[in-house]
């Protein structure tokens, strides 16, 4: 890598460990590289932050979030299955090169351990999905979560 970037980015992953397209991302000039300005210190900023979200509206926030500047897509949504606990909804980092493994894992573990403990976010998902019959809210593009016109 010859290139210089302006901002720090992330280090690569033990040779093995992860399939991230690394070197790959950083030998296309045409590449969006914003992902790799998830360095590690940042990752940990961003779960402690995950970590503080009490509403729906803050997770839509960081999701937003992710997309503009890092052009991350988190997808929150029901499961194909019955959802009966955290584990039934399917929370994930879409696929992207220079997404690493580590935080497609992390950061949806980050996510289930804060509906876990704020319930209330995960019935607000449910019921912008129209499982809970309510219909306060709809579902955007990619599955993305939007709130109500008020």
């Amino acid at each position: 890598m010859s290139t210089a970037f302006p901002f720090p980015i992330r280090n690569e992953c033990p040779p093995g460990a992860c399939v991230c397209d690394r070197e790959k991302l950083l030998n296309d000039p045409q590449a969006d590289i914003r992902v790799l300005r998830l360095t590690r210190e940042e990752e940990k900023r961003l779960i402690a932050r995950i970590n503080e979200v009490s509403t729906l509206a803050e997770l839509q926030r960081i999701q937003k979030r992710l997309f503009d500047q890092l052009g991350i897509v988190l997808h929150i949504a029901p499961g194909p299955n019955e959802v009966r606990t955290m584990r039934g909804l399917d929370i994930r980092l879409m696929e992207s090169p220079g997404l690493c493994k580590k935080i497609r894992q992390s950061v949806p573990a980050a996510i289930r351990r804060c509906l876990e403990r704020n319930p209330e976010i995960a019935y607000a998902i449910l019921d912008a999905h129209d499982l809970l019959g309510g219909g306060s809210g709809s579902v955007g593009s990619a599955g993305s979560l939007t709130q109500p016109d008020t």
